[in-house]
């Protein structure tokens, strides 16, 4: 006998989430989308994984997740209606054998597809499993904040890392590999995917100039936590430039001291002994 499904620990979490990224303004619209790898073990507590639903062909080769298990939000969807009807919003799916198409074992109901970012969001979850086995994560939101700061700011990582840094001082402690900055590039593409795993090798936290952000983890707490630190300085340099810009900030000796304290490597070249 399956357990209801609406009580899985992993569709709550993605409920709560997405109703908390609506709330923050960060997903308007149809805006936003999550991609959250499970283990079948817990799949099958809720859902009979040998019912397919639908079979759907993919473009892009996702042979290295074959046979692996999302919950996806859906194309099209508004992140506000998800906690009311999971069922229409989001979808529970398994890559195919053959790497090129996908099955949906749930959700997406009347016709209803993952989001059309879905291949970034596999290149995306690729990268990451091979920097950390515990990876579990993948999304992507409008951040106001921070995509404020890609006008305003020089679009260089190691100057765009320091100011956040300096803003909040959780922050390197929270991302002390700092953020990648990939170009202004068409989104739903496998170029604006590639570029952004790319830069994932090395971070779990990718802006997208002029449109949001990327962020990679190993819970959806932690994912949402990465993001929700890097908006928080983005809103503190914000105010601090409305303000008359700095008169004083933390130091990089500061930064190193921090650093030392909790145990993190700072990202190389951004801070000066």
């Amino acid at each position: 006998m399956y357990q209801d499904i609406l009580t899985a620990p992993f569709l709550r979490e993605m409920c709560e989430t997405t109703a908390n990224l609506y709330r923050l303004g960060w997903d308007e619209r149809n805006g936003g989308n999550i991609s959250y790898l499970i283990d079948e073990e817990e799949v099958s507590k809720y859902l009979d994984i040998t019912h397919v639903e639908r079979t759907v062909p993919m473009s892009f080769d996702a042979a290295e997740l074959a046979g692996k298990y999302f919950i996806v939000t859906g194309s099209g969807k508004y992140f506000k209606n998800v906690i009311a009807n999971p069922s229409v919003n989001l979808g529970v799916l398994r890559i195919g054998k053959d790497g090129r198409s996908y099955e949906i074992l749930w959700g997406f109901e009347g016709g209803g597809v993952p989001t059309s970012e879905l291949p970034t969001h596999l290149m995306n979850h690729m990268q990451r499993l091979k920097v950390d086995a515990n990876h579990r994560v993948i999304m992507h939101c409008h951040a106001t904040h921070l995509i404020g700061m890609t006008f305003t700011h020089h679009l260089d990582e190691i100057e765009f890392t320091k100011t956040l840094w300096e803003m909040c001082t959780e922050c390197l402690v929270v991302f002390p590999e700092g953020v990648g900055i990939i170009p202004w590039m068409v989104p739903g593409t496998d170029a604006i995917g590639e570029a952004t795993a790319e830069r994932m090798k090395d971070v779990r936290i990718v802006m997208w100039p002029h449109h949001g952000v990327f962020g990679a983890g190993t819970t959806m707490d932690e994912t949402f936590g990465l993001i929700e630190t890097a908006e928080k300085a983005a809103q503190v340099y914000t105010i601090v430039c409305a303000q008359g810009g700095k008169k004083q900030t933390i130091s990089d000796r500061q930064l190193l001291d921090l650093a030392e304290s909790f145990g993190v490597t700072p990202r190389p070249g951004v801070l000066q002994a």
